[in-house]
């Protein structure tokens, strides 16, 4: 019987071991959306159109912000949102390789799960928009997401590097959505 069992409980502790985690999930706060219908398009809009040009952001931390969050949430929910199950792999790749240049220009940890990560920045540009003042908007940077600290994070906001791979993920969304639709409109 212990030959049986023994052997038994290794598979399935192998077994076990080889499932992938689950997907990561995250949503974007309600005030993200005001006036739009759907959180998928306007965070696709809203990022192609700010990472465009780097000057679009200079000195405007709380857009910035704003900003990097709803990329946050686009690259959860890309891979994952069921109306996108026929778009390109690549969008997935590219998405990858953009958030891993977004979080190393703000110090955010690569394992970290993607929901802090937008409540802190979103709880940053509301205290800046409602002119709250800088250490107000700082604390709202949890430091375990942001370990450089929120006003060293609010300085790199208002000044961000160019981030190419952030701008190229932005467009490839945009077109993904745009050739999304086409192809549902022609079914119709």
């Amino acid at each position: 019987m212990l030959r049986i069992v023994l052997p038994l409980a290794t598979m399935l502790a192998l077994g076990a071991c080889a499932l992938p985690p689950p997907p990561q999930t995250a949503s974007l706060p309600a005030d993200a959306v005001i006036g739009a219908g759907d959180p998928l398009r306007s965070a696709v809009a809203n990022t192609s159109f700010a990472f465009s040009s780097q000057s679009l952001l200079a000195g405007r931390p709380a857009q910035a912000a704003r900003a990097v969050a709803q990329m946050e949430w686009l690259a959860v929910e890309m891979p994952t949102n069921p109306r996108l199950t026929s778009v390109s792999p690549s969008i997935i790749g590219q998405m990858t390789a953009a958030r891993a240049e977004w979080r190393a220009a703000l110090g955010i940890a690569p394992d970290t799960e993607a929901q802090p990560v937008i409540n802190s920045l979103y709880a940053a540009a509301r205290a800046l928009g409602t002119g709250e003042a800088n250490a107000v908007a700082a604390s709202a940077l949890d430091s375990a997401v942001f370990p450089r600290g929120g006003q060293a994070t609010l300085t790199r906001l208002a000044a961000l590097p160019s981030l190419p791979l952030t701008n190229s993920a932005a467009v490839t969304a945009s077109e993904t959505i745009r050739e999304r639709d086409a192809t549902a409109s022609r079914r119709l």
